[in-house]
């Protein structure tokens, strides 16, 4: 008998509608699912009887034909969007025991649709890494596997509570944070669908802040299908973020069905990067492949400042890290350390609430943003993202309607076999993702294969500014085409 945890968000929302079963009954069988897989550790903090309660609700306006789009369907908040009354960490020993009295722009629209909230999803701290393996409350393991073998795998980060989650049927979708790659590469690492809307697209409105300028909200979930659905929730304008946009969101959905006939899809040289393996180029290649036999032509572009991306962006995202990072003091909310003066008290509450990685960057931001250095790093950092984003445009004035590329350079790797000794190994992992977040565009990840360990790959579109409508008819042509990635095996169960 097939699990109601096993349909797709699409799936789920046109059954509610038919009534042909109830949103308690799906929420139960989630809440279950959710209590037998906690070995993953995707949820920091699970709300059952708020899911619960927001579900009868939900079926008292289904039975009156007054439901939202996303009426019943249970969902996983990822730990940085504030939510009203439950608390919200950031995945940070500082903020432990903050419940904001707001909510979330996102989570609010979300609500608004009638999504039920089945707890928040854990993440790196502070959305502070690539593996999701320096959250104060521990690590979130993969539910994939590879073969022959019980090694715990990482689920990639920051996002990797949600992607997890999505993967191992512990909610129909999530929301995520992407501040250089932290929605798509998780999305990669665990067979899902991540989408990072164009800067302004979704307000960041009561999310945690990482990096100002590059943070963007996004859904994850198991379909492109899902995945639109749930972005044309999020979306829209919020004039308490002075940086969203003041546009109606697109029926993404809708969409899907326009395919690639007679798109330009541009293929950047600069993405070819030694030592990437194999069966990642042999992916990239037969997504170029489906997508010509769909009708579209594929061109060769150059994207020049790509190699430049990376170290620019570890340059300005922990500059804007160490200046929203200053608020945690211990003064008003959260952790506070006791000292006998209020400087002792500030230095003792950010020793012991930040964890090592979040000291890391707030040092490294702190320094290129100090007298004598300013202009020699964060400046010239600043330089070479309007040249990246430039890149990007002229290959858009030349007629590029979307760009492809891998979305990581490798499969998921296990826990501890990367960065343990050199933290700029794992920032490596942002290769093919940081250029999106400089530029300000929109990135989607689909899933497109397995690796030769059996593990999810995922290929990445890049479109135009608030262009995700061909992302995501581009993305569902790869997603048809792709071999079907079964769910993982329960292992945990």
């Amino acid at each position: 008998m097939t699990r109601l945890i096993d349909l797709t968000l699409a799936q789920a929302r046109d059954a509610l509608v038919k009534r042909e079963f109830s949103a308690i009954e799906l929420a139960r069988e989630q809440i279950a699912a959710m209590e037998a897989a906690r070995v993953l550790n995707a949820y920091i903090r699970e709300t059952p009887e708020q899911a619960l309660e927001m579900a009868k609700a939900s079926d008292e306006r289904l039975a009156r034909g007054e439901g939202g789009p996303l009426e019943g369907v249970p969902l996983g908040i990822k730990d940085l969007y504030c939510t009203k009354g439950v608390e919200t960490t950031a995945a940070s020993h500082i903020l432990e025991g903050f419940k904001p009295a707001y909510e979330s722009t996102v989570s609010a629209n979300l609500w608004r649709d009638g999504a039920v909230m089945l707890g928040k999803l854990n993440l790196d701290e502070f959305a502070m890494g690539s593996s999701n393996e320096t959250s104060y409350f521990g690590p979130v393991v993969s539910p994939w596997r590879r073969n022959g073998s019980d090694v715990k795998i990482v689920p990639g980060g920051s996002s990797g509570g949600s992607a997890a989650a999505v993967a191992a049927r512990l909610c129909f979708g999530a929301t995520a944070t992407d501040t250089g790659g932290s929605i798509r590469q998780p999305a990669a690492f665990t067979g899902t669908v991540g989408v990072k809307p164009t800067y302004g697209r979704c307000s960041r409105w009561g999310i945690v802040a990482f990096a100002s300028s590059l943070d963007q909200a996004g859904p994850i979930a198991r379909t492109v299908r899902d995945a639109a659905i749930l972005l044309r929730s999020m979306a829209g304008h919020d004039p308490r973020d002075t940086t969203s946009v003041d546009a109606p969101a697109p029926d993404y959905e809708a969409a899907l069905s326009r395919g690639v006939k007679g798109l330009k899809i541009g293929v950047p040289r600069e993405y070819r990067v030694e030592g990437v393996p194999a069966e990642i180029d042999a992916l990239w290649s037969q997504g170029v492949a489906w997508l010509k036999d769909a009708g579209a032509s594929v061109v060769d572009i150059s994207l020049p400042h790509t190699r430049y991306a990376l170290p620019a962006y570890y340059i300005v995202a922990p500059a804007e890290a160490s200046s929203n990072l200053a608020r945690y003091d211990g003064v008003r909310y959260g952790l506070r350390a006791p000292e006998k003066d209020i400087v002792g008290m500030y230095e003792a509450t950010r020793a012991a609430g930040f964890g090592r990685e979040v000291r890391r960057r707030i040092m490294i931001g702190a320094y290129v943003l100090s007298a004598g250095y300013y202009d020699a790093y964060y400046v010239r950092a600043q330089k070479i993202r309007t040249l990246i984003r430039r890149d990007f445009e002229k290959a858009y004035a030349d007629g590029v309607d979307a760009i492809l590329t891998p979305a990581t350079p490798s499969a998921a790797f296990g826990f501890g076999e990367k960065g343990s000794g050199d933290p700029v190994e794992m920032y490596l992992n942002d290769v093919f993702t940081v250029t999106v977040n400089m530029a300000g565009l929109p990135g989607l990840s689909v899933p497109a294969g397995l690796s030769a360990e059996g593990l999810p790959l995922g290929l990445q579109l890049i479109g135009r500014p608030f262009d995700e409508e061909t992302l995501f008819a581009a993305a569902r042509v790869i997603e048809k085409a792709a071999p079907k990635i079964d769910a993982p095996s329960t292992w945990w169960a």
